[in-house]
């Protein structure tokens, strides 16, 4: 029986109990006092009082029955409110033993009263718990890897030099590899703990002029863009966001990088600072599946392939700059470029 209907039960059997009460009381419970070594019953309107010898009734006990009938009704009651809340009750077992171990476990009762509702919303909480912990143990998983990998290679060149002598230009060659890997070491952290810092919500919110830093962060890409003969266009209008300037760098340098080391030769980047969208960066890099975009947006992943180096770069980019748009409680979305490459905008609030 759902709750709803054993409340209902429990009402109706309560005005039923209400409606009978005077005839029982009359019965069970007649009220008296004392009058020398008399005893009366409380007339009922328009009648008169009538009193007779106090032969059958000790009226000393009538508190005690008052106190019974008291006491009767609380247990009452509170039987009734048990019975009434036992299929909510009986939902803690079940729940009680969710754990990372079966978080896939789903109530799923069926019904549309409240109570099937309520298992409802529990059963979806858990598909969201169970998303997220999910892609925070792929996140572990993918994390290490890129951590391993470097590792590896710095390990096998260390004993590679200590195996043998080395003549000058090789050990050139071995510290400028080590170097290499130690940096890209040194990105991989630095990009996980700004990913962990933006997740954590902002320490504070500050009017900042978007068109300015993204002005700013354009600058010091000039010299790479020119190297990878790829010509950026601008277009800044004036912009005010409440946000944190570091974060917002952050966000502009991730998605211009990108923009840059996937393009082509001879290609273009254009970033537009405006209203709605606050933010848009498009490259005429390499065509991008329609159902590839989702997927940029995840840590360690890259169009070509999960963990593949391009460039040096972690997978990290996009995922940051994800997250870093969160914190600010805008939107960040991405489709294909019209003539290959891909368009990014940034909502952000004013």
């Amino acid at each position: 029986m759902t709750p709803r209907r054993r409340i209902l039960l429990v009402g109706v059997l309560a005005l039923l109990v209400g409606y009978f009460r005077p005839g029982l009381e009359k019965r069970l419970l007649t009220t008296v006092w004392l009058r020398g070594r008399e005893f009366c019953d409380l007339p009922l309107p328009g009648s008169g009082l009538v009193c007779q010898p106090a032969r059958d009734l000790d009226v000393a006990l009538y508190p005690l029955i008052m106190l019974a009938v008291l006491v009767a009704a609380v247990v009452a009651i509170w039987a009734a409110a048990i019975w009434c809340l036992r299929p909510v009750r009986d939902l803690a077992e079940p729940i009680a033993h969710v754990g990372p171990q079966n978080l896939g476990h789903r109530i799923r009762r069926p019904g549309r009263d409240e109570l099937a509702r309520l298992t409802g919303a529990i059963d979806e909480m858990m598909e969201r718990i169970s998303a997220g912990y999910e892609g925070q143990r792929r996140f572990a998983a993918n994390a290490s890897h890129e951590l391993r990998t470097p590792l590896a290679v710095q390990r096998t060149l260390i004993e590679v030099g200590m195996a043998r002598a080395l003549t000058g230009e090789q050990m050139e060659l071995l510290t400028a590899q080590l170097l290499e890997t130690n940096e890209r070491n040194e990105r991989l952290i630095e990009g996980l703990l700004t990913l962990s810092e933006s997740d954590q919500g902002l320490r504070s919110r500050t009017p900042q002029r978007l068109d300015e830093i993204v002005a700013g962060v354009l600058a010091g890409y000039q010299d790479r863009a020119r190297e990878a003969g790829v010509t950026i266009d601008s277009h800044l209008t004036p912009r005010v966001v409440p946000g944190e300037r570091v974060l917002l760098e952050r966000l502009v340098s991730n998605l211009v990088e990108n923009a840059i080391k996937y393009n082509r030769p001879g290609g273009t980047l254009t970033v537009a600072v405006g209203g709605t969208p606050a933010l848009t960066v498009v490259n005429t890099g390499q065509v991008v599946p329609a159902e590839a975009v989702a997927g940029l947006f995840e840590p360690f992943r890259r169009l070509a392939a999960d963990r593949t180096g391009h460039g040096g770069g972690a997978g990290l980019g996009l995922a940051i700059a994800r997250s870093i748009t969160q914190a600010h409680d805008g939107i960040i979305a991405a489709r294909p470029a019209e003539y290959g490459g891909l368009r990014v905008e940034v909502r952000l609030p004013h």
